[in-house]
Parts: C-alpha cells; sequence; structure tokens
C-alpha cells in the first residue's frame, strides 16, 4: 500500500519505487474511475486465468475417449487446487504485510516453508496406495479414470509452490501499485500453457488429462519466474531496508497469527472441490456430471474472475481510516451487476450452446446436459464480488477469523445441499452440485453482511 510515484508510468524500464513501506495515501479522492484502473489490470489477470480452463477443457474434448479425460482431469484439478489452498491468500497477505526488508524476509521464510509443506502432502497423497484408496475407494472413480487421474496429479507436482512463489510476489507488486505486472506475468503463463498444450496435442499421442494436466504446470512456472524477475527492482529497494514500516517488526509469529484464518479460508474453499466430486461420483448420471463440471465452473469463472480480482483492490485502496469505503461499495455493486448480468444474457441465450458445444467441443447430449447447471449459476458472478469486497474489509482491519467463520458456513451449506439434493431428492450431479455452491456462498455473504457492508 504505497503512494503512486506521480506522472511514472510503471512499465518504463529501471523506474525505482522510492518509500517501499509507506501506505497508500489517499490524497485524492478516491472516485470510481481510480478504481477502475487500478482493478482493470488485476482482473485482466483473472481474466486471463479463466481462459486456461474452456481452452483446455476443448482441447481435452478433441482428444480420445473425451469423457474419461475430461472426469480425470476435473478430478486432478480438484486435487491440486485443495493442496495449494493454503497458500492462495499470500497474495493478499503480501499486500496487506510487506513494508520493509523485515517483513519482507520474515513473510518470505514463511512462505518457503509453506511451499515445501504443501508439496511434501502432495508427494504423500502420490503414494500408489493412498492414491488409490483416494482416488478410487473414498471418490468411486472407476479404475480407468483412477489411472488417468493418478498421473496427472504427478505431473502438476510443481504447481503448488509455482503457485505460492508467484503470489508472493504479485502480492507486493499490487502493494507497490504495479498492477499491470502482475497482468503482464499472466500474459507469460497463459501462453506457455498454450504453446505446451498445443504442442502436445499435435506431435503427441498423450492422453488428454496429461496434456491438461502439463499445459497448467508450464503456465504456472513461467509465470513465477517472470513475476519474480519483474519485481526485482521493489525486492532490491526493501533489501536496502529504503522503507520503514510503523510498529514492532513482523515476527514469525505474527504472521501465523494473521496467516492462519486465511489459510484454513482457502483450505474450507478449495476442499469443496473434492467433496462436490465425492458427491458426484455417487450421484445420478455421476460419469457425466463429473465431465461436464469443469466446462460450466470454468465459463462461470471467467465471470466471477473480475470479482476474485477486487480483494486485493480493497486491501490496498480502503485507506487507514477507511475513508475509501464509500466508493468501493460502489463501484463493487455496480460490478456485481454488470457480472452477473451478461452471465445471465449468456446463460439463457443460444449463445450458451453455442460456447459449450461449438467452442468447448461437447457434444450436443453433453451440452444439454451442460445448460440447468450453468443457468442456475448464473448469479455467482455478483456474489464472488460481494465477498471479494467483505474479505477485503476484514483482511484490512486485520479481523481474518471472520472470513474463516464465513467460509465454514459456505461449505456446511454446500455439504447440506448436496446431501438433500443428491442424498434425499436423487437429483442429477450436476444440477445438485450447482444448487448446493450457490446456496453455500449466499449463505457467506449474509454472515458478512452486518460486520462489513456498512461504514460505520
Amino acid at each position: 500500500m504505497v503512494t503512486k510515484p506521480s506522472g511514472a508510468d510503471e512499465s518504463a524500464r529501471g523506474a525505482r519505487y522510492a518509500g517501499a513501506g509507506a501506505k497508500v495515501e489517499q490524497t485524492h479522492e478516491l472516485t470510481l474511475r481510480r478504481i477502475f484502473l487500478f482493478w482493470a489490470p488485476l482482473a485482466a489477470t483473472w481474466l486471463m486465468m479463466s481462459v486456461e480452463g474452456p481452452f483446455l477443457a476443448a482441447v481435452i474434448a478433441r482428444l480420445g475417449e473425451a469423457k474419461f479425460n475430461l472426469a480425470a482431469y476435473g478430478v486432478a484439478f480438484s486435487f491440486a487446487l485443495l493442496i495449494e489452498s493454503p497458500i492462495i491468500m499470500m497474495m493478499s497477505a503480501a499486500t496487506a504485510l510487506v513494508g520493509d526488508r523485515g517483513s519482507f524476509l520474515a513473510l518470505r521464510r514463511f512462505a518457503y516453508a509453506l511451499n515445501a509443506l504443501i508439496t511434501a502432502v502432495m508427494a504423500v497423497l502420490l503414494l500408489p496406495p493412498v492414491f488409490r484408496f483416494v482416488a478410487e475407494t473414498l471418490i468411486g472413480l472407476p479404475h480407468e479414470v483412477a489411472a488417468l487421474t493418478h498421473v496427472a496429479v504427478t505431473i502438476l507436482l510443481p504447481w503448488p509452490a509455482a503457485i505460492g512463489y508467484r503470489r508472493f510476489y504479485q502480492g507486493i507488486l499490487i502493494r507497490h501499485n504495479l498492477t499491470r505486472r502482475v497482468a503482464y506475468g499472466t500474459v507469460v503463463r497463459v501462453l506457455g500453457m498454450t504453446v505446451t498444450a498445443l504442442s502436445l496435442y499435435a506431435f503427441t499421442k498423450l492422453p488428454g488429462a496429461w496434456v491438461g494436466a502439463a499445459a497448467l504446470s508450464a503456465g504456472v512456472t513461467m509465470e513465477a519466474i517472470a513475476s519474480r524477475f519483474m519485481a526485482r527492482i521493489v525486492v532490491k529497494d526493501l533489501m536496502r531496508g529504503s522503507g520503514k514500516m510503523p510498529g514492532p517488526p513482523l515476527t514469525t509469529r505474527a504472521i501465523v497469527r494473521f496467516y492462519t484464518p486465511l489459510a484454513m479460508t482457502s483450505l474450507l474453499t478449495m476442499g469443496v472441490n473434492p467433496l462436490v466430486t465425492f458427491f458426484l461420483g455417487r450421484s445420478r448420471s455421476g460419469l457425466e456430471s463429473l465431465a461436464v463440471m469443469p466446462v460450466v465452473a470454468s465459463l462461470v469463472f471467467a465471470f466471477r474472475s473480475g470479482g476474485v480480482a477486487y480483494q486485493e483492490v480493497g486491501i490496498a485502496l480502503l485507506g487507514d481510516s477507511r475513508e475509501g469505503f464509500a466508493p468501493l461499495r460502489r463501484f463493487a455493486w455496480i460490478l456485481a451487476a454488470v457480472t452477473s448480468g451478461v452471465l445471465a444474457l449468456v446463460a439463457f441465450s443460444p449463445l450458451a450452446v453455442g460456447w459449450l458445444h461449438t467452442v468447448s467441443g461437447l457434444s450436443m447430449e453433453m451440452t444439454r446436459f451442460a445448460l440447468m447447471p450453468l443457468r442456475v449459476l448464473w448469479l455467482m458472478p455478483a456474489l464472488e464480488v460481494v465477498l471479494s469486497f467483505q474479505r477485503s474489509v476484514l483482511v484490512h482491519a486485520r479481523r481474518t477469523p471472520l472470513i474463516t467463520w464465513a467460509t465454514a458456513v459456505e461449505v456446511g451449506g454446500i455439504l447440506a445441499a448436496l446431501a438433500v439434493g443428491i442424498g434425499a431428492l436423487d437429483l442429477v450431479g450436476a444440477l445438485a452440485a450447482a444448487v448446493a455452491v450457490l446456496a453455500g456462498r449466499l449463505g457467506a455473504n449474509l454472515f458478512l453482511f452486518g460486520p462489513t457492508m456498512r461504514r460505520a
């Protein structure tokens, strides 16, 4: 949270960053235009990442045994998301906490240790007896799908640590108002992913699930390297001690106290994916549901991406006395209306069939199967914007435990709705999952409404 260098183009080569530890000063009124200019590169970053899912699903759908490979890729990706979940909030932590040499070194040590831990957890999951128990016994995957999934998860082994590494340095860039550089790093990621996927598609006969996993691993590794490179001057200034944060030095104990609720929040959030997978595997039309939900989720995420980006915007721009609260809240309501409105236009028009069938490569039978869950989820982008703003207010105020409680409400709502929809009502798995996800998110929004959406 630093003062934006007056008149400086963040992309200028060799730019220096004075006052590395200073917070954002609201020396000018925080207008909707200023919020948009800060938010747009971060939104572009998440939008570019949202392209990954539909693109890779389209590639996998055009390779052999599409149903099995789409299902295996979806399960492998769910495992990777769950294991990386404790590191996801590192970008918010770096945005909020890193302002001088001591805080940089302390949070970097913490981030690297957490990266090592989650990589070790993923390695344990890959042990054949462990994986067979989880994939076939717990989730109930057919043996063919489980075998494809095991190799895909192995290929994704570098994913969690690369995510943690790049989110740490992206948080530093955001704190220094270099949001465009975050977007540049994602360009590198998308290009690396695209080149890898198309090369494997054209020149190998690998199963689609393995192609998708390899493309994801290659892309995020390239992005991590690019993010570190683009943060090099900021890091150099921090290491020279050019800024000093107020208050006592940042200790490991303080980081753990601040970050543990955020990690638990991510763990609960990402834990939803394998839990939903577990229910889908035992639902009516289970294999079809496993195959279409990654495609549906990817399309919905494209519209949620702007909302996901809004969390760091709120953390950076709220101001010491929350003077930015009213304009940030106003921008959030506008963004919520626009994103959900456009998704509704797509979901309830022939555009949905065009995307699912023509672009994503689903058969017409699978496309019709995917339409109902897509239409149920049209409100998710708006709820994502609201949740990101609510979380930003709490992170800014260091009230992170409330975020964990809200996530527990969300996960509990999802599980309850899945149990009723699949266990009691015997709904088609994909439809039950969509209803459950929407109900859980609405519960979290309502839980946080009082503590966060009022100015006082």
